[in-house]
This record gives structure tokens, sequence and C-alpha cells, in this order.
């Protein structure tokens, strides 16, 4: 079964700001690296989406609806509806999590 993939409002900001400030501070050559490292990784949901984690935050409080992938350093963060994936986050993972988690996730 193939899962329809899609990213919030906010995921495709985040995956924006993320490509622009590497372009900005890096390179442009990185940040399109970056770039095809995460939609790769983004669209290999369509087939396994179970195949992430539960992200650690949440699952300290019982949560386990979410799951994520990585490249590393970037966490994506998903959460899977019959046959769509939604994804709700792409944040760097050395940011603080769990105050991005709870603002992003617990708080809507």
């Amino acid at each position: 079964m193939k899962y329809e993939v899609l990213l919030t409002d906010d995921a495709a900001n985040d995956l924006e700001d993320i490509i622009n400030y590497i372009s900005t501070h890096d390179s442009p050559e990185n940040a399109d690296y970056v770039l095809n490292q995460l939609e790769e990784n983004i669209l290999n949901l369509k087939e396994l989406p179970d195949r992430g984690s539960y992200p650690k935050e949440l699952s300290s409080l019982g949560i386990r609806e979410y799951r994520e992938v990585y490249f590393k350093p970037y966490r994506i963060i998903y959460r899977v509806f019959a046959d769509k994936v939604y994804i709700y986050l792409i944040a760097d993972g050395r940011r603080d999590m769990r105050s991005l988690l709870e603002k992003r996730l617990l708080s809507a």
C-alpha cells in the first residue's frame, strides 16, 4: 500500500527556512544536498511510514501517535492517518526539541 505524504504549512516553512539558512551561511550546493536528502527521507514514507521511531520527548509523556525519521541532525516528525502521512515538523535536532514539540504539536 502506498501512502500519500503531505507537509503541513509549518513543515513546509521549516524546510524553506532550513534551506535558506544553509544557502546563506554555507553554500547553495550544500543547501541543495540537504534538500535532496530531506526530500528522499520524506518520500520514503510513502512505502514504510511505520519505520520511524517515536520521538523520545513525546514517548516519555506517553504519546505514541507521532513518529520521526532522521537526516542528521534534522528530525522529521510525522503522523499516520489511514493512508496519509502528515509531516508536522522538520527541525535541527540540536534545538530545544521538547519546547518546540510542545509548542507545535501539543498546544494545537
